[in-house]
């Protein structure tokens, strides 16, 4: 579906842009990774499922590091067809005790990247008359919890972001969503999952349900793999038309 497509996935050494890059590449497209993760281990699986990748190690707090990236990955493939925004950090505290160097960062790479990432995609997408800009928010875009004013704030934002460029392109052949996961089960999830089951003395599988049941009515995670196929469908025929959606796979989170 997705042949002589090049599709920018950030931050996916690992968790939901490493499931997300394999389910386009999957689907035919070539991929340009990014992130700090394992990159050879990111590489092969990628490379495996037959497509062509290409690695770029932008930081993504850094403006000059992005549009050197998104100018590399332009002369590789020719241009950026599918921009998936999913870099993200995040830190925990409550606003008072919040270093307000970690808020810096956190809307630097959680959303000020998503803004210059799409602005320098945006001229060679309209030129084509087709596009997929596809921002991975959070529950958290669409919800608070305690404790987490920055992500809320920065994810919130990437909402507002997509509804914005989906106005903007509205009559083109380029779409802009948002997907809004729930708890989703990747490397950093499973610290957490760990942290608690050590700091309650219970078992993994309590730690688990004890997590999800704070939040999540289905008691499961959803998955990268789950994540991958909403993007596949948001790069189809199928979503010509679905613009500025804000798209919450949560096991009902906010349905609440």
């Amino acid at each position: 579906m997705l042949e002589h497509k090049t599709a920018l996935v950030t931050g996916s050494t690992s968790g939901i842009g490493l499931g997300i890059a394999k389910a386009l590449a999957r689907q035919g497209a070539n991929i340009v990774l990014n992130g700090f993760g394992d990159v050879d281990g990111a590489r092969a699986e990628i490379s495996a499922l037959g497509a062509d990748v290409f690695y770029h190690g932008a930081d993504m707090s850094r403006p000059a590091e992005i549009e050197d990236m998104m100018r590399a990955a332009a002369e590789r493939f020719g241009r950026v067809d599918i921009l998936v925004n999913n870099a993200g950090i995040q830190h925990v505290a409550a606003i008072e005790d919040f270093p307000p160097e970690r808020w810096d960062a956190i809307i630097a790479i959680n959303l000020s990247s998503a803004f210059h990432t799409t602005r320098l995609a945006l001229p060679a997408m309209k030129a084509a008359n087709w596009g997929r800009i596809i921002n991975i928010a959070s529950v958290h875009g669409l919800v608070a919890s305690a404790q987490k004013s920055a992500y809320v704030a920065a994810k919130h934002g990437i909402v507002g972001l997509t509804k914005v460029v989906a106005l903007e392109t509205a009559t083109t052949g380029v779409t802009c969503n948002a997907i809004c996961p729930g708890w989703v089960l990747t490397p950093l999830v499973q610290k957490q999952v760990d942290a608690k089951a050590a700091a309650l003395g219970v078992s993994n599988e309590e730690a688990t349900r004890l997590l999800l049941g704070e939040k999540e009515p289905s008691m499961q995670f959803t998955t990268p793999e789950e994540l991958g196929e909403l993007a596949v469908f948001f790069c189809s025929p199928a979503a010509n038309n679905v613009r500025g959606a804000a798209w919450n796979m949560d096991g009902g989170w906010v349905a609440q």
